[in-house]
């Protein structure tokens, strides 16, 4: 009876151990994706998420972060009331180590408040309004360009790329800026007229108005009686379609229009206008796929991935940027003394990565707001149904064209 009741136990310790072994090799790291997946942002979010997609499959594929491999857990954040909810559910029910995110700045700074809270790392892929970094946060890192990094590379373009291309002196011609009223644009807008006056470049219109407007007609009007010469919009894709239609429709053709990432970037949004209508519009953005690779080694590589998973060319450099900045903070995560806020955080602050060591062509280094500050925005040209990169010169694959429309 003895004997039987030793070998009883000595099965129960060795399936308890087997469960245990068996556990061990089967723990996830689960990690949260938030973004708008549904909604007007949809498109631009989702094209944002399968950049961390990329990465976290690329990064399973290497055996995971610290031998576990990455569970992703999706949260739909359609507006910032939203976001807080989606927040909420990741960090409290869903026990996430990390969340990720998020494409746009109102949804990430609602978020980031949970997250911060519930002492969660949050690292922002996308977001561009300098406040979201400006609140003494310890749990919020952030790998990509601010509002104030595409202001001030817009509004030194127009003296350092836009003016010598048309032969004029910068300050003879007449600039208009536009912006869509949410955060990301009032930010960005806020900057543009203090770089403005810095530069002494000569604004003679600024005007907000509704992302969800459906007629911009007034707008384009007063830019029309203004003989407004460089346009700077702030724009989501929506927004950048009607302006276009409505542009042409008023026949509105100023010298020059140049976007601040968003519509501007996407594929869909050119398709909508139509290539002959888009051609010669400026873009300021993060990394696009038309750059030059010795300014961003590895974007060749990421294009391959991106065909191979999803069938299509990268709808917009936001999958870059978002796939750049998993990668940088899964290794972070690995050289982590553990998966404690601190122990990431200590980690996130040692990173150093000099500019054009990445597939973006940016660094990183963290300041201790957690604001990378070894990123900057490039200026892309849709040319011939493509966006190309065309200034500086580094990244350039090609030279910046003038005026606006091909007919």
């Amino acid at each position: 009876m003895k004997l039987v009741m030793r070998a009883a136990y000595a099965a129960g310790i060795l399936a308890t151990g087997l469960a245990l072994s068996t556990g061990a090799v089967n723990a996830q790291t689960k990690i949260g994706a938030l973004y708008p997946f549904s909604g007007g942002l949809a498109l631009l979010g989702d094209e944002s998420f399968r950049g961390l997609e990329l990465a976290t499959e690329e990064r399973n594929a290497a055996g995971g972060v610290k031998g576990q491999p990455l569970q992703i857990v999706k949260g739909d954040a359609v507006d910032p009331n939203q976001a807080v909810g989606e927040a909420r559910r990741l960090t409290s029910v869903d026990k996430v180590t990390v969340v990720f995110g998020t494409y746009s700045s109102s949804l990430s700074l609602a978020a980031t408040q949970v997250t911060e809270l519930a002492g969660v790392p949050y690292f922002e892929l996308g977001a561009i309004s300098d406040p979201i970094t400006e609140r003494g946060f310890k749990n919020l890192f952030r790998s990509n360009p601010t509002a104030r990094d595409f202001a001030a590379s817009m509004v030194d373009s127009i003296g350092e790329a836009i003016a010598p291309a048309l032969g004029v002196d910068a300050k003879s011609l007449k600039v208009a800026i536009i912006h869509e009223d949410s955060l990301y644009g009032q930010t960005v807008a806020g900057y543009q007229t203090k770089r403005a006056q810095e530069k002494g470049v000569n604004v003679v219109e600024t005007l907000p108005y509704s992302a969800k407007s459906v007629d911009l007609t007034p707008v384009i009007l007063r830019l029309k009686s203004a003989n407004v010469d460089v346009v700077l919009q702030t724009s989501y894709q929506n927004d950048t379609v009607l302006f276009f239609r409505q542009a042409k429709e008023q026949g509105f053709k100023p010298k020059a229009v140049m976007g601040a990432g968003g519509g501007y970037s996407l594929r869909e949004t050119m398709e909508a206008v139509g290539a002959a209508n888009m051609e010669g519009a400026l873009n300021v953005d993060f990394t696009q796929y038309k750059t030059n690779v010795a300014a961003a080694p590895g974007i060749t590589e990421f294009v391959a991935k991106y065909k191979a998973k999803y069938g299509i060319e990268p709808r917009s450099g936001h999958s870059l940027a978002n796939y750049v900045g998993a990668k940088i903070f899964f290794d972070a995560m690995a050289s982590a003394k553990d998966f404690s806020a601190p122990s990431i955080r200590e980690s996130v602050l040692k990173v150093d990565l000099p500019v054009g060591a990445t597939a973006s062509g940016w660094g990183a280094k963290f300041n201790e707001a957690g604001q990378n500050t070894r990123v900057s925005p490039f200026v892309m040209q849709w040319q011939g149904g493509e966006l190309v990169t065309v200034f500086p010169a580094k990244a350039a694959v090609t030279k910046m064209k003038t005026g606006l429309g091909s007919n």
